[in-house]
């Protein structure tokens, strides 16, 4: 027998004799009710009210509905919980979640919704360094890029004796005529190159690049800010730069020298290079020949260009044959070989830095940091540090609430999939909003025990639970 669908009444198969229907007629139930976490998570760090003082507010206070700290922390927390589009926050502002984590049950307007719409949020991207008549918030990109490290260092119970900042450039392709495109040869498109610096899983930059520049560029002035920074609060640190070849400029080796940070970079073959392993490339073919494996031999020795290094410094070579072919590998450091052998150095620390990947990935794959579609660079690189700020408060939640779980090695994607997207009805009476999450939660247990850890982060740092 078919269904029947009327204009509010949608009809299925029966189950057992009984008719299937739905309606959208459950009254205030939210899909997001697992987003107490991110706010739990914003208690414990303080990072939302730090961020907004980021901007300045030139509006008159009097006759404004939505507060800056609203208004970046509604677009944080929408990045988080999967809506990367501005669109989305014209439904979103009529969800009780949304204004559960701000803070503001109701609007002082009738006309207006708990928080902001596609537009508000609009001229908030669109913001200027300096208010203008029709944009009068204004962001500071020194205060965004201080707030990231020092939510870095405060990440750390005690100073690390050690700590190693990856560099990497990646693509974001761009599909309209925005400001500061260019064709890039290699990633066969239109596109940004932002820079990101990472340590470990925590996100200390993120610069939005024309795809014209080198791809070290700019990572001097990054390392240094960084460093000088980190050192503030950690003058003992021992600092290493870790990177691809593509950062193995003679600029970003001095600096380090000078600066006593060490690094440890990716080097391009060239002849010169693979000739100096020759007699190590024929020993790992032959063996490889022999055995039908691959074979491997390491190699260190001083090198210099012939033109763009002031100076000698130490190459690792790895020379390889497998898959039936050569396959010559090089690096250059300033550790010396009594600090990490040849071996160790290029299998367990360079090699490393390959997961630096996976947490670009989830900056763009998980966060859309690459939804970098407004007409300028500046907006751009805002809503970059939106969903880097997003990135940062699920790596929060994670360390936090989620240390020894299932989940504390999952991605930004998995966290959002499974703790963050519970159905929930919500009761809001005088004396309190409950918030009845769906009995059949798989993650109800691991929730819970996130839920405590954080609002004991959260009491500890001085802020209400």
């Amino acid at each position: 027998m078919p269904t029947e669908c009327s204009r509010d009444l949608f009809g299925f198969a029966p189950v057992e004799g009984r008719e299937v229907v739905a309606a959208f007629d459950g009254g205030t139930i939210t899909s997001e009710a697992g987003a107490l976490l991110l706010g739990a998570t914003d208690r414990a760090i303080g990072m939302m009210e730090r961020f907004a003082a980021c901007f300045h507010d030139e509006r008159n206070q009097d006759l404004i509905e939505h507060e800056v700290v609203t208004l970046v922390g509604q677009r944080v927390f929408g990045i988080a919980l999967g809506y990367e589009d501005l669109n989305d926050h014209d439904e979103l502002r009529h969800d009780p979640m949304m204004a559960v984590l701000a803070g503001k049950l109701e609007a002082r307007r009738d006309d207006c919704a708990p928080v902001a719409g596609k537009s508000t949020l609009n001229r908030l991207e669109l913001s200027c360094l300096e208010p203008t008549r029709y944009h009068k918030i204004s962001h500071n990109p020194i205060a965004i890029k201080r707030l990231m490290v020092d939510l870095f260092l405060e990440a750390h119970e005690r100073p690390p004796s050690e700590i190693i900042l990856d560099l990497d450039a990646t693509d974001d392709p761009l599909h309209g005529e925005q400001e500061g495109r260019f064709f890039h040869g290699y990633y066969d498109c239109y596109c940004y190159l932002p820079l990101y610096v990472f340590c470990g899983r925590h996100l200390l930059d993120a610069k939005l690049r024309r795809a014209s520049l080198d791809a070290a560029d700019g990572a001097v002035e990054a390392v240094a800010r960084i460093v000088a920074q980190i050192r503030c609060s950690w003058p003992q640190v021992r600092i290493l730069v870790r990177a691809d070849s593509g950062f193995a400029r003679d600029d970003l080796m001095a600096w380090c020298e000078a600066n006593g940070v060490h690094f440890l970079l990716g080097l391009a073959q060239n002849e010169r290079l693979n000739a100096m392993i020759a007699d190590e490339l024929a020993q790992a073919e032959a063996k490889s020949r022999r055995t039908g494996k691959p074979a491997r031999y390491f190699k260190e020795f001083r090198w210099q260009t012939r033109r763009s290094w002031s100076c000698e410094r130490r190459v690792i070579a790895k020379a390889e044959f497998t898959g039936k072919e050569a396959n010559p590998r090089f690096v250059v450091t300033s550790l010396k070989r009594s600090e990490c052998k040849p071996k160790y150095l290029y299998e367990k620390l360079y090699c490393a830095r390959g997961e630096m990947e996976n947490r670009i990935k989830e900056c763009q794959l998980d966060l859309y940091a690459d939804r970098t579609s407004t007409a300028t660079m500046r907006a751009n690189q805002l809503r970059l540090w939106f969903a880097s700020m997003a990135y940062v408060l699920l790596c929060a939640l994670r360390r936090i609430g989620l240390h020894h779980t299932r989940f504390d090695n999952a991605s930004c994607g998995t966290i959002r999939l499974k703790l963050m997207k519970i159905g929930a009805l919500v009761r809001i009476s005088v004396r309190r909003i409950k918030i009845a999450m769906a009995s059949g939660c798989p993650a109800a247990a691991v929730w819970g025990t996130a839920a405590v850890r954080l609002n004991a982060a959260a009491g500890a740092r001085g802020s209400p639970a």
